[in-house]
């Protein structure tokens, strides 16, 4: 008797069943998958990518007058006309994967690449819309090509693509990605094949383009090095170069000082010499020469003269200005806006809202206006964010305070209150005014108005302003003065200052906690340094991310940890990440997602 034949699975339809089982967190055969792609997918996994949908937002106009756009536009524009109107689009992206150009003859093609959002402006990155050829040949370093179900979201599987990065010929930085897009049926190897020979006339059309100018450069350096034993720098297309005598007398960060304020010099027209003000205190005057070029920012020579040497610490650290109120520094414009308008309103004897994030000084600004218009007279605080079992405690301070009290109240953590616990006070509140208590005793509240559960407009019509402080990320040139003040009260005799290194690390930061962060931040620093100067290894693991929100503990505890094996292993990822028992993929993704900057000394 003869059996019924079962047909065999295609390869497309293993892969396709292999593709469905990795999103179902089911084991996988790896012989149905390419490595290049399953490593890529388990990337896009980690990178909580969406599988079923496409959701991308878009991010800035293109720069098409970037040097890579430019050289490769006649590239592209000459590959256009040979492919002659076939269903190929020619996309290039800078090295983020942004979308520059596009170029795209087929016009079915051109809608079903608008509908899935792979257009000018638009990023393709890996960690955006998961394993496709131009995330993934960045991610990966090298040529990669992404057919049908290899792509990790579903949008993508009609579709075959192949990318290859572009390389600066001198740095050996990779500044974008050449990447061939068509239907899934009309992809073969022949499209990889094309792809890298035209990444590789991209690649040798910068060469002739910057190698010219490069070595022009780099004459005028060596003439300007002989000439003076000052300080020379010079700045081309991603080359930037220093003499001996620039390393020695300038510190790191007056060197990126200098370099940012060249480049904008010698972007203008004329640039001439500019005076700059570095942030060790030295004042510089450079003497800019551009080198004759089309590009927006010009090549150039630039002699830098000393005009004064940097400031030396003092031995007790001081703010840089006065105190603007008794116990607060800092002279950042919407800072000392917040404090003008919160003396208005106590000079006014008009009650106040003080608003802001956690940790912004409400508390601080209140009892420094008090301090400096009434010294003499009682300063009450009551928290309402209290005990639960003790709710009402809080509540019937509150009303003595408001009956009997003289001098200021300050209410905190409004915010926090239910509807009911709202509604007693602003009872407590009218109680107050019919007995015109508002004329003896200022009253103010605290509020993160983003957290606010209840409706606060009942209660905060009995508040006639409300100052808004700004959050320390927005006047974040005030830890200048905020670091020495806090180290000055932190540390014995002021025997602690911090480093421009420090510093800068500490500039860098986007302090989600705001001023109370800082402030513990360097009580951890004096805890283990009492004396001396604080270098970033003296920081905790927290001032070396960027990141905009408060970590939970556990996110706190592995971003601790994997600075720390970063420190411990001289920045090295790959060696980090195995002494974590990580894999490379998480440890980049990680880096990424806490906002880790690189580790130094």
């Amino acid at each position: 008797m003869a059996r019924a034949s079962v047909p065999l699975r295609t390869a497309k339809d293993q892969l396709a069943e292999a593709r469905d089982r990795f999103l179902a967190a089911e084991p996988v055969d790896p012989n149905a998958v390419r490595k290049p792609i399953l490593a890529s997918w388990w990337r896009s996994r980690q990178w909580h990518v969406a599988a079923d949908h496409i959701e991308l937002n878009y991010l800035r106009d293109p720069d098409l007058e970037s040097n890579l756009a430019r050289t490769a536009d006649p590239v592209l524009r000459n590959l256009h006309e040979q492919l002659d109107g076939q269903p190929i689009s020619i996309i290039l992206t800078d090295a983020a994967g942004l979308v520059l150009t596009r170029l795209t003859a087929d016009h079915d093609l051109e809608r079903a690449l608008d509908g899935i959002k792979l257009a000018p402006g638009f990023s393709y990155a890996e960690e955006r819309v998961g394993t496709n050829g131009i995330g993934t040949a960045l991610e990966a370093g090298g040529p990669a090509h992404v057919f049908g179900h290899e792509h990790y979201a579903e949008s993508l599987e009609r579709f075959g693509c192949a990318g290859v990065p572009i390389h600066d010929p001198v740095s050996g930085k990779t500044v974008g990605v050449i990447d061939l897009t068509c239907w899934r049926k009309d992809a073969d190897p022949l499209l990889v094949s094309l792809v890298k020979s035209t990444a590789d006339q991209i690649t040798q059309a910068l060469l002739a383009a910057g190698s010219s100018r490069d070595l022009q450069l780099l004459q005028e350096y060596v003439r300007a090095c002989r000439r003076t034993g000052g300080i020379v720098l010079a700045l081309g297309n991603d080359v930037v170069m220093l003499n001996d005598h620039a390393r020695r007398v300038l510190d790191p960060s007056d060197q990126s000082a200098l370099i940012g304020h060249a480049t904008e010099a010698l972007a203008r027209a004329n640039p001439g010499a500019v005076t700059v003000d570095l942030p060790s205190g030295a004042v510089a005057r450079m003497f800019c020469r551009p080198i004759a070029g089309k590009r927006p920012c010009a090549d150039g020579v630039v002699h830098v003269k000393m005009m004064s040497a940097p400031v030396v610490v003092p031995e007790v650290p001081a703010p840089r200005t006065a105190m603007h109120l008794p116990g607060l520094v800092g002279s950042g414009v919407l800072w000392l806006r917040a404090c003008r308008e919160a003396e208005t309103l106590y000079d006014t004897a008009d009650w106040m809202t003080l608003e802001g994030e956690g940790g912004v000084g409400k508390l601080a600004l209140a009892r420094a206006v008090h301090q400096r218009r009434n010294p003499a007279a009682p300063f009450h605080v009551v928290d309402a964010d209290g005990d639960p079992r003790t709710g009402q405690d809080w509540l019937a301070k509150t009303r003595g305070e408001l009956l009997e009290g003289v001098g200021m109240l300050v209410i905190r953590h409004v915010d926090l209150l239910n509807a009911k616990q709202v509604h007693a006070l602003a009872s407590a509140l009218q109680e107050a005014r019919t007995a015109k208590r508002h004329t003896e005793l200022r009253v103010a509240v605290t509020l993160n108005r983003k957290q606010a559960s209840a409706d606060l407009t009942r209660l905060l019509r009995f508040f006639q302003g409300t100052v808004e402080l700004p959050p320390l990320r927005h006047h974040i040139e005030d830890l200048h003065e905020l670091v020495p003040f806090f180290l000055a009260r932190l540390s014995q005799q002021g025997r602690l200052t911090c480093s421009p290194e420090a510093m800068q690390l500490l500039l860098r930061h986007n302090w989600p906690g705001n001023t109370e962060q800082l402030w513990q931040v360097l009580k951890q620093v004096v805890q283990r340094r009492r004396a001396g100067v604080i270098m970033p290894r003296d920081l905790p693991p927290e001032c070396w991310t960027v990141s905009r929100r408060l970590l939970s503990p556990l996110e706190s505890i592995e971003r601790d940890a994997i600075v720390q094996s970063l420190q411990d292993h001289d920045g090295n990822k790959v060696r980090a990440a195995e002494a974590l028992g990580m894999s490379r993929a998480t440890i980049y993704r990680k880096i990424h997602e806490y906002g880790i900057v690189a580790s130094g000394s």
